[in-house]
């Protein structure tokens, strides 16, 4: 069976991998529409399957689209997430839009694809969950997982095309002696690394941060798991990075997490720090798979507590590959 695309965004960061990542993993695709903003509209994409003119997203007409592909804002996914369905097409939304809405599936398929079913709308979680998430569900499935502690280390295509632009930007302007002029970030990016993603909430996190918190959750379908975050903005161009304290129910025995790593879908080990092998965003960028690495037990939760180092690319498995990935389960 093969099936009619269309991709909201086609023109962003995240639309763009999405074309790529379909092809890529030869995706069954009938026919492809691309769709951007009305800016955008009218321009001509050369994708693997040949010129493919963008049109209005605002316009979109949904029948005869099977899978819908949004890459846009939660604004514009609440908007006209219903208008797809009604035309029985099932929407993947990469928006923060319906991620906690219990009526909505919030799919990593390595994890719990299960929870698909027969939903016509299913979110995909946000990029820092979906990385650290990976090698924290293999410490959840065996040992059980008391508290966790994640200090992420995050890309400036994070911010979209536009933050990859103010660091290259700002850091030339940097170097040349140049005013170094903000707009993507709240401070300049270049040789710096900000303490703020999203907005600040009423108790001291930013949205962000509870991200983490309210996605982790929901995914392992555990609530009681105490979780905080602190996430960072740094200057480096893709690839999120996270350092991870968990405390465990039962003791984890290091070479046995370790196998069970490697033996987990969705996960590369990089872990020899002998030779200086461990993830890094510059070895984790363009690859599918996470990357984990510097493991050792906690030196505050000891054999109940594991300390792990983990690099994905955002683009892909924070984005683009697991919508993918989610609209082949639905093979």
């Amino acid at each position: 069976m093969v099936y009619n695309i269309g991709i909201f965004g086609a023109t962003g960061k995240v639309g763009t991998e999405l074309i790529k990542v379909l092809y890529h993993r030869k995706y069954p695709i009938k026919n492809l529409r691309l769709f951007a903003s009305e800016k955008s509209a009218g321009n001509v994409i050369d994708t693997p399957g040949g010129e493919i003119k963008v049109e209005n997203a605002d316009n979109a007409d949904f029948r005869g689209i099977d899978i819908a592909f949004f890459a846009i804002s939660g604004e514009w996914s609440k908007k006209f997430t219903k208008k797809a369905v009604k035309e029985n097409c099932t929407v993947i939304d990469n928006s923060s839009a319906f991620r906690y809405d219990k009526n909505v599936p919030l799919v990593i398929p390595e994890i719990n694809s299960h929870t698909i079913k027969d939903n016509k709308l299913i979110a995909n979680p946000n990029c820092t969950t979906a990385i650290a998430i990976l090698p924290l569900n293999v410490i959840y499935k065996n040992f059980g997982i008391k508290k966790i502690i994640m200090s992420s280390y995050q890309a400036a295509s994070g911010a979209g095309a536009k933050g990859m632009e103010e660091l290259e930007n700002s850091t030339r302007d940097y170097l040349n002696g140049n005013p170094v002029m903000p707009k993507a970030f709240q401070h300049s990016i270049a040789f710096n690394l900000i303490p703020q993603i999203d907005i600040f909430m009423e108790n001291g996190y930013t949205k962000e941060e509870m991200k983490v918190v309210w996605e982790t959750r929901k995914i392992l379908e555990c609530e009681k798991i105490d979780i905080s975050a602190t996430c960072v903005r740094i200057p480096t161009f893709r690839a999120h990075a996270m350092a991870v304290t968990v405390e465990t129910e039962q003791e984890i025995d290091l070479d046995d997490y370790r196998n069970l790593l490697n033996e987990a879908a969705g996960i590369n080990l990089v872990d020899n720090p002998q030779k200086s092998l461990y993830p890094m965003p510059i070895t984790s960028t363009g690859i599918y798979n996470v990357e984990v690495g510097r493991i050792r037990h906690s030196n505050i939760f000891g054999k109940n507590g594991v300390d792990f180092f983990v690099c994905g690319d955002q683009l892909l498995k924070g984005a683009a590959l697991n919508a993918v990935q989610i609209a082949e389960a639905l093979l």
